[in-house]
Formats: structure tokens, sequence, C-alpha cells
């Protein structure tokens, strides 16, 4: 069972040994992400070197729990919208965040902005 839902920002840490990395890979094993957030790191990472199947494959060879965006995650994170909007929290945020609330498990993130909102859900920043 999944302790924790690590976002984009987190994996990104990982991948590109961040600050914060540390946190994050203490959680490998433990940690679940949204296929909404593994599409964002993949894509990101694609962007700054074409790598596309070495990328993959290290993705793929973390130890995480990827869980589709489905249909009550996918209301839950619109319903977050209007409190999340202020903030600058885009809709993979939102995703990551809904997946943790389904769960009943706290967020990871690198972004500090996530703490300025209540919406029901623990956040961990990773730094």
């Amino acid at each position: 069972m999944s302790e924790i839902v690590i976002d984009a920002s987190a994996l990104l840490a990982l991948v590109r040994a961040e600050p914060g990395a540390e946190v994050v890979a203490s959680y490998m094993g433990r940690a679940a992400i949204s296929s909404v957030n593994l599409a964002e790191t993949y894509g990101r990472l694609l962007r700054e070197a074409f790598r596309p199947d070495e990328f993959r494959r290290d993705l793929e060879a973390l130890n995480f729990e990827i869980h589709s965006f489905d249909t009550d995650q996918a209301f839950a994170a619109g319903r977050m919208e209007p409190a999340t909007r202020p903030f600058g929290l885009a809709l993979g945020d939102r995703a990551c965040l809904a997946l943790a609330q389904t769960l009943g498990v706290p967020a990871m993130t690198a972004d500090r902005q996530w703490m300025k909102v209540d919406i029901g859900v623990e956040v961990k920043l990773i730094r």
C-alpha cells in the first residue's frame, strides 16, 4: 500500500538528483503517482534531451505504483480548481492531489505554493 503520492516535481528531482531527491528516494517502494504526473515528467525529460526509450525504461524501473487518472479523480481534480487557481496549480498538480485524496495519503511536491492551498490533503515538501 502506498504511503504517499508524488508529483512531477518530486519525480524530476529524483531523476535529476536535485536537492530533495533523497526525500523522494526514501519513499520508493511505498509511493504512488498519477499517470498524469508520469506523462508530465516524461514529457519534460524529452524536452530537455531526446532519449525516449532510455527515459521510459528508467521511469518504469522506479518502484512506485502508477494509477490511471479515472473519472472519480477527474471530478475531484475539477472540484479543486477554484481553490487552487489563485495559487497557480495546474491540472497535473490537481491530479496528484486528487489521487492523494482518494488514497487518503499525503502528496509530495517541490512546489511551495501547495502549502497555501487548503483542500484537506496533507502536503509534504521535498525541500
